[in-house]
């Protein structure tokens, strides 16, 4: 799911932590980098993201942002899939790729030293720079992608996370299959996976992120590596649409043959760098976010027994990411569950929350920073989205003093003004109809 790994992004380190002295600059080629030197081990982090997520998929071409990421993997001029993943395992190197909504590109992880490095960065440099996309690879995966999209379907979790989708964001960019569906699989060609690379893997669109056990000066020749030969464009891309609001509540129901109701209910939430933000966030902790203590969980488990799990969040984007309140239940109880997971939204959208509830949302929050940025590949992590989304370069030493400076007030006010109980989108996967 897209928006596990941008709900995972609230989770920053503990205050007491000393600053990160985060460097950036962009490079002659327009790319934007954000170094951190860090010499604890002998590794080194290096990723490089584009604006070319499942939001950039084309009209009646969901699906060719991921399958042209996944492609980029499977061979470059002069190395084929297999020689890609020897010289990587040969030298301990670990490859990985981001994919979302908004954002599209690759993770790298390798020793720090020079003839090891360098190894590894070549490699790299072929996937991003020149891909080779072989037809043969390209229709051997379109085959695999859509044998596992069809068998995905038979799902009721995946059922109901794409079909909420869809209802949610309709005909915006946001609301296409970012796995694509079956046809528009089958009907993709080598050519439209060379023209999306070339359009959105851009140098001056680039974000390069490294963080590790290498200078200043070996990062700036790492990121002018990685970007030379990317095409380069003088115009940005278009902006993605804003998410219109849902001029009513509606509800949609799949029957289906498992046991449980599958149930996901929300509306649009918040963008990256909302000043909503953190007021909305911290509504959400207290409304279904991690603990025994939400509102949802008391009301739903402790006092009814209705599920065992539910929760609420929010995944901001470049856009107004989706807010989603999920659960699972007997399909006999799927309706009584859901209502009581709507009077308990509006019962918080009403009142807004008590003063024990806020504090303990930002004692939990906070709490929990130091045990979420432990590597080097988790501060990398967060380093791109901030380079991405444009955010300041102290976004993760300030994340607790923002979170702490939050009132009762502001949290009210943001739910009264951005959550609308009375115009939700609800998907149930199970029952056939409401009794």
């Amino acid at each position: 799911m897209v928006w596990a790994f941008a709900a995972v992004l609230f989770l920053l380190p503990h205050q007491s932590r000393a600053a990160l002295e985060i460097d950036s600059w962009t490079t002659e080629n327009g790319a934007r980098v954000l170094f951190l030197e860090t010499r604890v081990l002998p590794i080194v982090d290096v990723s490089i993201e584009f604006p070319a997520g499942s939001g950039r998929d084309l009209p009646g071409k969901s699906g060719l942002a991921s399958m042209t990421l996944a492609m980029m993997k499977k061979g470059t001029r002069s190395l084929d899939e297999n020689q890609i993943s020897e010289q990587l395992a040969g030298i301990g190197a670990r490859l990985s790729s981001t994919f979302d909504l908004d954002r599209s590109g690759f993770s790298l992880r390798t020793l720090s030293d020079a003839d090891t490095r360098d190894i590894a960065l070549e490699v790299l440099r072929e996937i991003v720079v020149s891909p080779s996309f072989p037809e043969a690879v390209l229709e051997r995966d379109k085959a695999r992608n859509i044998a596992f999209i069809e068998e995905s379907k038979t799902r009721p979790n995946v059922i109901v996370d794409q079909a909420f989708q869809h209802q949610l964001y309709g005909d915006h960019p946001y609301g296409s299959a970012a796995s694509g569906e079956p046809e528009t699989i089958a009907a993709l060609e080598r050519q439209d996976l060379v023209a999306f690379h070339q359009r959105f893997f851009i140098s001056n669109e680039a974000v390069v992120v490294i963080v590790g056990d290498v200078s200043r000066d070996e990062a700036q020749r790492i990121a002018l590596r990685l970007t030379e030969g990317l095409p380069h464009s003088d115009q940005a891309l278009p902006a993605l649409p804003e998410v219109p609001e849902p001029a009513k509540s509606t509800e949609v129901i799949i029957p289906h043959a498992a046991s449980q109701a599958h149930i996901r209910l929300g509306m649009p939430g918040v963008r990256r760098g909302d000043p909503d933000y953190f007021s909305l966030w911290l509504a959400a902790q207290i409304l279904g976010g991690g603990g025994m203590t939400s509102m949802l969980n008391e009301e739903l488990r402790e006092a009814r027994g209705l599920t065992y799990s539910v929760y609420s969040y929010f995944s901001p984007y470049q856009r107004r990411g989706p807010f989603v309140i999920s659960l699972q239940t007997r399909k006999d109880q799927a309706w009584e569950a859901l209502d009581v997971a709507l009077a308990t939204l509006e019962k918080l959208v009403a009142e807004g929350p008590s003063e024990s509830q806020l504090r303990a949302a930002k004692q939990y929050v906070i709490g929990g920073f130091a045990l979420n940025v432990d590597s080097n590949a988790e501060l990398a992590n967060y380093l791109a989205m901030i380079g991405f989304y444009r955010l300041p370069l102290d976004y993760i030493d300030r994340f607790p003093e923002e979170i702490e400076k939050v009132t009762m007030e502001q949290v009210r006010d943001a739910l009264q003004r951005r959550l609308a109980p009375t115009r939700t989108v609800t998907v149930v996967v199970g029952p056939t109809a409401r009794p």
